[in-house]
């Protein structure tokens, strides 16, 4: 009998039933060459012991595992749940199983899932990089590997990667270009981290925004968020309003914290958005629940997720010669009651 706490082995079944471990093998395996009566004794007996197959054993006898690492940065809020869930639907459909990670945006906790993944034998990463990742080696690891590596969301500048991402220049553009169209003209930044693709676009677009319109870029009018809070938003704005003259608009390069910012201006006896306008950016549920709702850009997670599955299954087939593909998907801007002032008058 197998000893308690022990994994059972096919070993530990052959000993106790007195058949070879071949036997067993062929049995589990359903084999036609083995009678139904030693068949139905071996599941039996490994059901009693709570036997369960190595999976990762047969996985290197085949040469694939049927498994799909993902790294997320983080699992609050909707958007990475969005996108994990297109993940799996299009990876189950695809045969796979999907094993997440969570990096809570350190880098040294992405570097220790990328070799916990690989130690896995899985067939793919998937990987938004987190805010704190500058150094790109353990990726070039996966590659050096052999092993298909796609980027959602969250983009290095890495020569010959793959991965599909949000035109979040575009998506902030048109943030600054309603905010500018309602008559606002001393608008604030609250920025992500500028070494992120995405955070650095919306940055670039909004200070774009002000040069095409010819208004002026105050540097005093740009608070770099420690993180992406609803606290975070309500310091940003705290800040904001020592300055004279204060802020008409606020863009924030993500929802939490503008909703932080509306919190701190309903404190300060501010109208939304007669005195201060406000716009977010991802479009997360809560969005739609307080008042006034907040305008935001979708950034179509599911389709995120559904995409870079695609584009790993393209990898699976690649040649040597083939070159990296990079997605970009069009964001959608949602005008809520945050940002939309009644018409200005001449």
């Amino acid at each position: 009998m197998a000893k308690a706490n022990k994994r059972v082995s096919i070993a530990d079944l052959a000993a106790e039933l007195g058949l070879s471990t071949s036997t067993i093998s062929r049995a589990l395996n359903n084999a036609v060459d083995v009678s139904d009566a030693t068949k139905a004794q071996v599941w039996a007996l490994a059901e009693k012991l709570g036997y369960q197959p190595n999976t990762l054993a047969a996985a290197l006898r085949r040469g694939r595992s049927n498994l799909l690492g993902v790294i997320v940065p983080h699992i609050t809020g909707a958007f990475f749940p969005a996108i994990v869930h297109g993940i799996e639907d299009v990876a189950s459909k695809a045969g796979y199983n999907v094993l997440i990670c969570q990096s809570n945006e350190d880098v040294a906790q992405e570097q220790k899932h990328i070799d916990a993944l690989l130690q896995a034998q899985v067939d793919g990463v998937l990987v938004s990089m987190s805010n704190t990742t500058r150094e790109l080696t353990h990726f070039e690891k996966v590659r050096k590997h052999g092993v298909p590596l796609v980027f959602f969301d969250r983009m290095p500048e890495l020569p010959g990667s793959s991965g599909v991402v949000v035109d979040d220049y575009r998506g902030a553009y048109q943030v600054m270009e309603h905010l500018i169209s309602q008559g606002c003209r001393r608008i604030a930044h609250l920025a992500g981290p500028l070494h992120l693709n995405t955070t650095y676009n919306r940055y670039r677009a909004y200070h774009d925004a002000l040069l095409a319109h010819q208004l002026p870029h105050d540097t005093r009018l740009v608070y770099q968020l420690p993180d992406s809070s609803v606290e975070a938003g309500m310091a940003a704005m705290r800040e904001l309003l020592r300055l004279q003259p204060r802020p008409d608009a606020v863009f924030s390069a993500y929802d939490f914290p503008a909703g932080g910012a509306l919190q701190l201006l309903e404190e300060a006896a501010l109208r939304v958005p007669t005195d201060v306008a406000l716009a977010g950016f991802s479009n997360e549920p809560f969005t739609t629940m307080i008042r006034p709702q907040l305008t935001s850009v979708d950034q179509r997670g599911q389709q995120l997720g559904e995409i870079a599955v695609q584009l790993f299954l393209q990898l699976q087939k690649r040649t040597e010669n083939f070159a990296g593909q990079r997605i970009v998907l069009k964001p959608h801007l949602i005008v809520r009651e945050s940002s939309r002032r009644e018409p200005v008058a001449q």
